[in-house]
């Protein structure tokens, strides 16, 4: 009749003393999976116990992988990337961008994907305005730079990294940013190693993808991942966790283009003993390019 609220406050009170403190996850990246009238009963219900927080316990125990999770995300990111490899099966010029989108999450579940809950993209010509938008009818153009960023999901953990493709021919300006990114990649993938901090993968990548640019108005250009697309810690100029092996990190550096125009890339490493290492099969400086006749 409680959602199982009784249940659980009866759980904790026999596990615990009188005057206990029961911890739950309070920081970024963590949520409470009840509405908050379950979770004042529940409170009420333990009495002289209390609910505080976890003094980081949970975030702490998820950023340290174990092999058998780093497998998991590895066989998640194989998934995408292969689903990513059947782009020219369902992108064309004349094809709506939201067919692509629900063709595409079709390709995931078809590559071994148990559901693909975070699907983001674009597509313009030249580069792309913005990379969280709903799909639009609009059709794709020769000319247009699709974009297409998925975080699925496969025995329980995510994967989530994007490419681009170019219909038809790519522009200098477009192939030169597709370098940079890939480019600005591999500078915090070689910076990614135990001892360093979050933030210098962060000062890495930008100093390649923009090295002119101010470093406090980047936001951030990757994040922790696992049982959730996005995990603590975040890569921004301000975050000095320090790495050490089993850490599993998106890199996600983007480049302007002028106008309002943008594009970014995104891979998935995992930070091991003597370095980094790839989950994701990292895409080549040459964007791919889908034809177009």
């Amino acid at each position: 009749m409680d959602d199982g609220i009784g249940l659980l406050a009866e759980t904790l009170t026999e596990i615990t003393h009188e005057g206990a403190r029961i911890g739950m996850p309070e920081d970024m990246e963590s949520h409470v999976r009840m509405p908050l009238a379950s979770l004042r009963q529940l409170e009420a219900s333990l009495g002289v116990r209390k609910l505080t927080g976890d003094a980081t316990i949970t975030r702490r125990l998820r950023m340290v992988k174990s092999e058998g999770e780093i497998a998991k995300i590895r066989d998640a990111a194989r998934v995408a990337g292969q689903a990513f490899d059947r782009v020219p099966e369902i992108a064309a010029a004349g094809v709506p961008l939201s067919r692509v989108f629900r063709d595409f999450q079709r390709l995931c579940l078809e590559e071994g994907a148990d559901w693909v809950p975070y699907l983001a993209g674009a597509a313009s010509a030249g580069g792309y305005g913005d990379v969280i938008s709903p799909a639009t009818d609009a059709p794709l153009a020769t000319g247009d730079v699709l974009m297409l960023d998925t975080g699925l999901v496969r025995d329980g953990y995510f994967c989530d990294f994007d490419r681009n493709f170019s219909l038809g021919r790519p522009s200098r300006e477009v192939a030169d940013a597709h370098k940079r990114l890939i480019d600005a990649t591999a500078a915090g993938f070689a910076s990614a190693r135990p001892g360093a901090v979050i933030s210098d993968i962060f000062h890495a990548m930008q100093a390649v993808a923009d090295p002119e640019g101010d470093a406090g108005d980047a936001g951030r250009i990757g994040h922790g991942l696992g049982l959730q697309l996005t995990e603590w810690p975040s890569i921004i100029a301000a975050d000095h966790t320090e790495l050490v092996p089993g850490m599993v990190l998106t890199l996600e550096p983007s480049v302007a283009l002028g106008q309002g125009r943008l594009m970014t890339h995104e891979e998935n490493i995992v930070i091991r003993d003597g370095g980094a290492e790839y989950l994701t099969r990292p895409d080549s400086t040459e964007i791919r390019v889908i034809s177009c006749g």
